[in-house]
């Protein structure tokens, strides 16, 4: 075998390698693991409710996890996103930038929504923005700004 033929083998193991690698962590990536019976809800908000742009809205967390910063790799943390007029549909991904990520470990943020019907829930997770494993997220409320 010539040293080409060898130094292409080996080129080729090593892109396989890293190929393999990385398509292990995306596809696995929703495996952090949420504390049981954890829920995330809204402490002033409530299905129906109509509001006043902007909105201080407020948001709760039970259990024994943790809020954290984003990209903080803390045992049982998270941190909150809103997700408003859409829906998260692939739960082992990162949460979209479309969506309002509260990455500094916030519990409120004022919305500033347009006038008209408006729904919204809450997703809580990882350090790198994907929901842990089961998903912990508050149920879909509809509020109308008026």
């Amino acid at each position: 075998m010539s040293n080409s033929s060898f130094i292409i083998q080996k080129f080729i193991f090593l892109a396989f390698s890293l190929f393999c690698c990385f398509s292990t962590v995306s596809v696995y990536g929703g495996e952090t693991p949420s504390v049981p019976g954890t829920k995330v809800y809204f402490i002033n908000l409530i299905e129906g409710q109509k509001i006043k742009s902007p909105y201080l809205v407020q948001l709760g967390l039970t259990s024994e996890m943790g809020i954290a910063p984003a990209l903080a790799d803390w045992p049982d943390t998270g941190h909150h996103h809103l997700v408003i007029d859409s829906t998260v549909t692939k739960m082992n991904k990162s949460i979209s930038n479309k969506h309002i990520h509260l990455h500094k470990g916030q519990t409120e943020i004022t919305l500033k929504l347009p006038t008209g019907k408006h729904t919204i829930q809450i997703f809580f997770a990882d350090y790198s923005h994907i929901p842990h494993d089961p998903p912990v997220m508050s149920e879909v409320i509809n509020i109308t700004v008026e």
